[in-house]
């Protein structure tokens, strides 16, 4: 098994999509819908609907049998994927337009999407039918199912944090096990990016402090 992720993060996804999910229903996604989140050059309603999305994918491509080459691990998934070292919103590998056109059907039918992708994801990970990996038709490989997993943590997590500070709300804490898997993969991504003492500059000397991203 590769170490670097948890045998199993089934029940860690989920209760991870259950945060965001109570984040999502707040009123005040619904009021600030069409204003500008954190993120450049997305709505709050194209944001709220890339991170249900997150739930959508898992829901849509559990269950089918996979016909890629799987990758050995998630970090060589972030090390191949383009949006990674993309430097501008409008890069093609950037493009939301599906975001957009999401929000443009409105926060009820968001919650309403959100709603079956929850049910589906949940059966299929609870009844036996996922499977061990899971392909990423968008990227052209595949992941093992916890690999796959570990990268939609990563959104929800990150994602349900753009969207708090977008609406002035404390961001959500997440339970441990949904948070950890997150937090150790970047500090191995920003390591891998920026080198070990920019990292531990960072987080021990204010007066050598860096911005840095794992991303």
């Amino acid at each position: 098994m590769d170490r670097s992720t948890p045998e199993s993060l089934d029940g860690a996804f989920l209760d991870g999509a259950a945060v965001a999910a109570e984040l999502l229903r707040h009123a005040a996604v619904r009021d600030r819908w069409p204003e500008g989140s954190a993120l450049p050059e997305m709505s709050v309603g194209a944001l709220a609907c890339h991170l249900s999305r997150q739930v959508g994918r898992v829901a849509q491509l559990l269950g089918r049998p996979s016909t890629l080459p799987v990758l050995a691990s998630v970090d060589e998934h972030y090390a191949r994927a383009e949006w990674v070292t993309s430097r501008s919103p409008h890069d093609p590998v950037n493009d939301r337009s599906s975001d957009d056109a999401e929000a443009e059907l409105g926060h009820a039918r968001m919650l309403e999407r959100l709603e079956g992708d929850t049910s589906r994801a949940t059966e299929h990970l609870r009844s036996g039918t996922a499977q061990d990996a899971i392909d990423i038709p968008w990227q052209g490989w595949a992941l093992r199912r916890d690999h796959f997993l570990h990268t939609r943590l990563l959104e929800i997590v990150v994602h349900t944090t753009d969207l708090a500070e977008s609406l002035q709300l404390p961001a959500p804490e997440f339970p441990g096990p949904a948070f950890a898997p997150v937090r150790d993969l970047l500090v191995r991504l920003v390591v891998r990016r920026h080198g070990q003492a920019a990292v531990i500059s960072t987080l021990t000397r204010a007066e050598r402090a860096r911005n840095i991203s794992a991303f």
